[in-house]
């Protein structure tokens, strides 16, 4: 008779028990982020990539007067010829954009017109210089203009009490641009998120130390702290915090009560040779979740004291992952964002078959580039394992496998993800 033995689940097996879709999760994450309060006013030119915290209300029309938009003449329309006929005008002056012509003008005549320079009264058409022949004092011009061309009307882009920015948007230079033609200088913001990270174990060297057998270099910390940097975030660097009870609830507490957000990485899942997890469970409502995803399937979620808690994965490639599908959304989230970065998902055609079991979400690193005809093509980093950090530094995306597919074969098409909507 086979002797046989008790076994937990694992993410090793093809269909793992008791997980949490990609979905599941990333929506009960949300449900649980509330956007922080807090905003200061800052000058416009520090404004870029913040959160915009009031909506934006013009208090003039833009342009604040009708203006040319060629250089040419400004004429009235009822000198325009028509039926193959040619007008002679007379010039009788010259305006340019920051002046006014200030003279009378009647028909029959034309005032000579820069780009930008404020209609003079009455005229409302603008013939093209390149389109009108000069002869001494006046002007040729044929049928083949039209009643009010080359004209900005006042207030044609933006009205006189206009909404034109929306609070909860991400500041770009367009917007910062914008903001600036009302004559506005400064804006209300909503002020950084401070994310505290720090690494666990004593297995985990600091940059600079002296190699030791058994040891690694932290990368992680290095990566969460790019990452969130890279999104706005003011960064409370705690360092490595070593295996022991006392120094880790010590962290967790101080933690807590400078930043709105904690980061650490690995002691999450079941097994792990530390008290991470112990300490977690004494300090806080932490959920431990095993997500059907890979890489990535150990994560913690949950409150701190007031802070929000992300307890990520300990192999350097599922930092990222979990990062990118579960905190950069719920950041943007805290950081009140109502319209979060794009980040768009493409088809592309695999150029070689990928092995997956239908049950979880998969998130290669893939390199997608376009193809001879002009279609979008997607190819994996190589080898794939959540401790090879360079199959994220080669790749320029995600190919995401989605939950209910099976392996995929050479020339079909995948989900792609690309990086540049999200680092």
């Amino acid at each position: 008779m086979m002797n046989t033995i008790n076994t937990q689940s694992s993410c090793a097996d093809d269909n793992e028990q008791d997980t949490l879709s990609v979905e599941h999760a990333l929506q009960s994450m949300l449900a649980n982020i509330s956007e922080q309060a807090a905003s200061e006013k800052i000058h416009l030119t520090d404004a870029v990539d913040r959160t915009l915290a009031d909506s934006i209300t013009s208090s003039i029309n833009v342009p604040s007067h009708r203006n040319s938009a060629v250089d040419g003449y400004a004429i009235f329309q009822a000198d325009l010829p028509a039926n193959g006929d040619i007008a002679t005008l007379n010039i009788v002056g010259q305006v340019v954009a920051g002046h006014a012509y200030e003279g009378d003008i009647q028909q029959g005549q034309c005032i000579q017109i820069m780009t930008g320079a404020q209609m003079p009264l009455l005229t409302d058409t603008v013939i093209m210089q390149e389109h009108v022949e000069v002869h001494g004092n006046s002007i040729h011009i044929d049928d083949r203009h039209n009643p009010g061309q080359n004209v900005r009307q006042a207030g044609e882009d933006i009205q006189q009490g206009q909404v034109v920015l929306q609070a909860g948007i991400k500041l770009t230079p367009p917007q910062i641009g914008l903001i600036a033609s009302l004559g506005i200088s400064e804006v209300c913001v909503k002020t950084p998120l401070v994310a505290a990270v720090f690494s666990t174990g004593d297995e985990v060297l600091n940059i600079g130390e002296t190699p030791r057998k058994g040891c690694i270099y932290d990368s992680n910390r290095y990566s969460l702290i790019a990452a969130l940097k890279k999104i706005g975030c003011k960064v409370l660097d705690m360092g490595i915090i070593a295996d022991d009870p006392d120094k880790l609830r010590d962290a967790f507490e101080l933690a807590s009560k400078h930043s709105h957000v904690i980061f650490t990485s690995g002691g999450v899942s079941v097994g792990e040779a530390d008290y991470t997890k112990q300490v977690l469970s004494e300090t806080g409502a932490i959920n431990f979740w095993k997500v059907a995803m890979k890489p990535g399937r150990p994560v913690a979620f949950g409150k701190i004291g007031d802070s929000t808690f992300f307890g990520l994965p300990g192999n350097p490639v599922a930092v990222m992952v979990t990062f990118y599908q579960f905190a950069l959304p719920c950041l943007q989230k805290m950081m009140g964002l109502t319209s979060p970065l794009i980040a768009p998902i493409i088809d592309a055609k695999c150029t070689h078959s990928i092995r997956k079991i239908a049950g979880r979400t998969e998130f290669q690193r893939g390199i997608l580039s376009k193809g001879n005809g002009d279609e979008w093509e997607v190819c994996t980093t190589g080898q794939q394992g959540s401790g090879i950090l360079r199959s994220m530094s080669d790749a320029n995306s995600f190919i995401i496998l989605e939950h209910n597919r099976s392996s995929i074969s050479e020339g079909e098409s995948v989900s792609v993800q690309p990086f540049s909507s999200l680092f």
